[in-house]
């Protein structure tokens, strides 16, 4: 008995090594990965002291990002810093300040591990000119310091979506006082590893 079990075992082993590499070439497929774009738009809220005084005057807004996406293949942390000069307050609400704008996009295709961590931490920039020339500085709240007087709220979670470059995920930051929201949107890409 322990003979047969024995030739049984060892009618097994050609089979096994037989199917090895059909194995191996299946594994070595390529596995699919993400890299990942982040757009930006600025909206006036309809409240907004811009949109009640100043349609049609000129102004410029910069603002800065603080941005962490790191994976095995891929590693970025630094401070974006997008500037918008030529920007023409719209004659009504609905209408952004700031046309949809790539802001950043990875080159490398990479293990899906989350989306990109990404923070609005400042906005700048003033609208028109002479007496009715409106200032915008907001910045987040930190601990150990007054809070702003027009503080920054960022991470505000919007619902998901899906437009011409394909589904995205969504985050406001919103200023209090010159009621202003900063939206990202974050791309996840597909690709081959």
């Amino acid at each position: 008995m322990r003979f047969r079990t024995s030739c049984r075992l060892l009618a097994l082993v050609p089979l096994a090594f037989g199917l090895a590499p059909a194995g191996t070439a299946l594994g070595a497929a390529a596995e699919l990965g993400v890299r990942h774009r982040i757009d930006v738009m600025v909206f006036a809220e309809p409240d907004a002291p811009i949109l009640s005084r100043l349609k049609g005057a000129k102004g410029e807004l910069s603002f800065t990002v603080r941005l962490s996406a790191n994976s095995k293949e891929s590693k970025f942390f630094g401070m974006l810093r997008p500037s918008f000069p030529d920007i023409v307050v719209p004659d009504g609400p609905g209408k952004p300040l700031v046309q949809q704008t790539r802001l950043w996009e990875e080159d490398v295709c990479h293990q899906r591990r989350g989306l990109p961590k990404v923070t609005v931490t400042r906005l700048e920039g003033h609208f028109a000119e002479g007496e009715g020339r409106i200032e915008i500085s907001a910045f987040n709240r930190h601990i150990g310091l007054l809070v702003p007087p027009d503080e920054l709220t960022p991470g505000i979670k919007l619902d998901q979506g899906s437009d011409g470059f394909g589904l995205f995920y969504a985050f406001r930051a919103q200023t209090r006082n010159s009621r202003l929201n900063v939206d990202l949107k974050i791309y996840p890409i597909d690709c081959f590893l």
